[in-house]
């Protein structure tokens, strides 16, 4: 049964500017800090004994994620029940989905990126370990199935930092590498227009922003966020344009505009690893976190909680 629990909510009240609900159906920003006072003073445990709850993915009317702890991939929905969809052997193990609903799994154990077919089968879409054999971590898949993954550069943890990259991997399997030096990559999301791919680079506190082009290939490398002292981990885009990020160290999700302005930060109980936003007139904020220690202590200690959001999803994922 989810259980509501009273959570802290900071929010910019110098960021007001127009009043009532915008064209997207979305609560305008002079709105904002009234709502969320309003209605975020509680969040709901949705599921709990998630020993590592990561890459959170809104689909079809639920949240799908992935237990890294427990190699699944679940899918939960809104009234707390779930299944396990599929095992794979693998830390990290993250998901998105195809155009055509066809689940992709981040098979970093065998640096591969495995697709599921509608028979339930696991298939390998494409080999990774030739772009690079250190951990292959995030994922997201744009409007045309072409998929963006990003490997850290390094073995974590205790392996000395070096840069990291991200390849594309096209709808036929073809992988070629568009970014690199970047900062341990981790989150990544695909404005709505389809025309920006946002990075969480952790090790850099900063979202980096890249135009996409037509041929898939990314330019125009920017700091589209800085976050000072936060280490943005999962990220996701809202129908207003701004993106919440998740910090484990700092145990909050925060939501900013282009540019780095703070709109609203959640403060939480335990680290923050990653969120995901619903569609529909009534948006919801999931977020997975969990106690962290380094990979040897996963536990039971991971939650899926969610809140009310001033807006719903966009873009990918």
């Amino acid at each position: 049964m989810p259980v509501a629990r009273r959570s802290r909510v900071l929010i910019d009240l110098m960021n007001t500017s127009q009043s009532g609900t915008n064209s997207s159906g979305s609560v305008g920003s002079d709105r904002l800090d009234l709502v969320l006072q309003a209605v975020c003073l509680y969040m709901t445990v949705l599921m709990e004994g998630i020993s590592f709850g990561e890459s959170p993915r809104w689909h079809n009317g639920r949240l799908w994620f992935s237990d890294w702890g427990a190699h699944q991939v679940i899918a939960l929905d809104p009234e707390g029940g779930h299944e396990v969809v599929v095992s794979v052997p693998s830390f990290p193990m993250c998901i998105d989905f195809l155009p055509d609903g066809r689940l992709l799994v981040v098979d970093s154990a065998q640096r591969r990126l495995l697709r599921r077919e509608p028979d339930g089968a696991m298939v390998t879409h494409a080999d990774l370990a030739p772009i690079s054999e250190k951990p292959w971590n995030d994922i997201v898949v744009d409007a045309r199935g072409n998929a963006y993954v990003n490997t850290i550069g390094f073995d974590f943890p205790g392996g000395e930092p070096a840069p990291g990259s991200i390849v594309l991997v096209t709808p036929a399997g073809v992988v070629r590498r568009v970014a690199d030096d970047l900062a341990f990559p981790n989150g990544m999301a695909i404005t709505a227009d389809g025309s920006t791919l946002i990075v969480a680079e952790s090790h850099g506190s900063r979202l980096t922003g890249y135009d996409i082009g037509p041929d898939g290939d990314v330019a125009n490398r920017r700091t589209w966020a800085d976050t000072g002292d936060d280490h943005p981990d999962g990220i996701c885009v809202d129908a207003e344009g701004a993106v919440w990020y998740a910090d484990v160290a700092n145990r909050h999700c925060v939501r900013v505009r282009e540019g780095g302005e703070v709109l609203a930060t959640i403060e939480l109980d335990r680290g923050a690893f990653a969120c995901a936003l619903s569609r529909g007139d009534r948006p919801q904020l999931y977020v997975v976190g969990q106690e962290w220690g380094g990979p040897q202590s996963t536990g039971p200690t991971g939650q899926v909680v969610v809140f009310p959001a001033p807006a719903p999803g966009a873009g990918k994922p």
